[in-house]
C-alpha cells in the first residue's frame, strides 16, 4: 500500500443549495484564510489549488417531491464536482472544501469513477451527526445535503444521473451519527451499512470500531474517501454549522480519528463540509477543521510506529 499522497489538490465548492441556511458558500475562502495551503506545505506536501468550481448553465429539471428546493443548482454542482474530482484523483489526493454536504453527491461520484477506472474498491467513512441516507423522494425538508450516502449507495435518485459506480453498502461506515429520520432508519435497516453511532462510540471509544473498518479497507486494497462534516464534532468545539446536534465527538476524539487515518495510509480523498463562517466565533471552527486535516496529513507531537493494517503490502 502506498503512503498518503504527497500531492494535495484543493477544490473549492462554494455550495449553499443543499440546505436552507445561507453561509456555507463562504467555506472555501474561510479554509484558505485559516491557512490550509501553508499547513499542507509545512507538512511537506505539494499543493495544487484549483480554485473554486463554477456553477454551469442550469438545466430545467422537475421533481415529484414538492419539498425539494434548488434541485437544478444541486444537479449542476454535482456534475462539475464529479468531473473535477475524477480529474484530480490522477494528480494526488483531492481535498474538497465546502460548501454544504450536497457537494458529496459530486465529489464521491468523481472519486468512484476513478476507483472503477483503476480497478480498486471504494470505501467511504462518513463522519457526521446525520446518516444522509434520504433520496430525493423521501426527504421531507427538501434539503439535498441529506441525500449523498443514499446516492453513493445506489438508491434511486432521479432526476440526478445514476451514480457511476455505486459503493456497496458494506463498504460505507457511518461514524458518530446521532440524528436519523424515520425514513432513513427504515432504509438503513435494509442495507448492510456499517453504523457506529455515538452510543457505540460512548461504549467502545473511537479506536476499536474505526480500526476494524480500516482493516477491512486494507484487506481489500481499497481506496478510502473520508467525508468530514463540521457537525461530527460537538457544537461546543465546532459552532460554525447550521445543523447543530449536541453530543458529538470531542476535540481529542476527532483528532484521534484523524491520527488513525493518517497512520493507516489508506485515505485517498477528503471532503470538508458544512462550515458556515457566518456562524463561527473568530474563525474557531475553520481553524479546527484545518487542524484536523493537518492530523490526517501527518502532523504529530511525537512520531510513533505506523500500525500495519492487514492486507497492506
Amino acid at each position: 500500500m502506498s503512503p498518503t499522497p504527497s500531492s494535495c489538490v484543493l477544490i473549492g465548492a462554494p455550495i449553499d443549495s443543499g440546505q436552507k441556511r445561507p453561509g456555507c458558500l463562504m467555506g472555501p475562502a474561510a479554509y484558505r484564510t485559516a491557512g490550509i495551503v501553508q499547513m499542507l506545505e509545512d507538512l511537506g506536501h505539494r499543493v495544487v489549488d484549483r480554485g473554486d468550481v463554477a456553477l454551469p448553465v442550469l438545466e430545467e429539471v422537475r421533481c415529484d417531491n414538492p419539498a425539494v428546493h434548488h434541485l437544478a443548482e444541486t444537479l449542476g454542482w454535482t456534475r462539475v464536482l464529479a468531473e473535477a474530482g475524477q480529474a484530480a484523483c490522477a494528480e494526488g489526493m483531492p481535498v474538497f472544501m465546502g460548501g454544504d454536504h450536497s457537494l458529496s453527491l459530486g465529489s464521491v461520484a468523481g472519486v468512484a469513477a476513478h476507483a472503477q477506472e483503476v480497478g480498486r474498491p471504494l470505501f467511504v467513512l462518513w463522519l457526521d451527526a446525520h446518516s444522509d441516507f434520504h433520496t430525493v423522494m423521501t426527504t421531507q425538508s427538501g434539503s439535498l445535503h441529506g441525500t449523498p450516502v443514499g446516492y453513493l449507495a445506489g438508491r434511486e435518485m432521479a432526476p440526478l444521473p445514476p451514480f457511476p459506480a455505486p459503493v456497496p453498502p458494506q463498504n460505507i461506515c457511518l461514524f458518530g451519527i446521532r440524528s436519523v429520520d424515520p425514513a432513513e432508519h427504515d432504509a438503513l435497516q435494509a442495507h448492510e451499512v456499517a453504523i457506529h453511532d455515538m452510543r457505540v462510540l460512548d461504549e467502545q471509544g473511537v479506536v476499536a470500531p474505526l480500526r476494524a473498518f480500516l482493516e477491512r479497507v486494507a484487506a481489500a486494497n481499497g481506496m478510502l474517501h473520508v467525508s468530514l462534516d463540521v457537525d461530527f464534532m460537538d457544537p461546543s468545539v465546532a459552532p460554525a454549522v447550521g445543523t447543530t446536534v449536541p453530543g458529538g465527538a470531542t476535540f481529542r476524539e476527532a483528532h484521534l480519528v484523524m491520527e488513525m487515518l493518517h497512520e493507516s495510509e489508506l485515505v485517498t480523498s477528503v471532503d470538508l463540509v458544512e462550515l458556515n463562517p457566518f456562524l463561527d466565533e473568530r474563525g474557531k471552527t475553520a481553524h479546527l477543521m484545518v487542524d484536523l486535516l493537518a492530523s490526517l496529513m501527518g502532523r504529530k507531537v511525537f512520531d510513533r510506529p505506523t500500525r500495519a493494517y492487514r492486507g497492506q503490502s
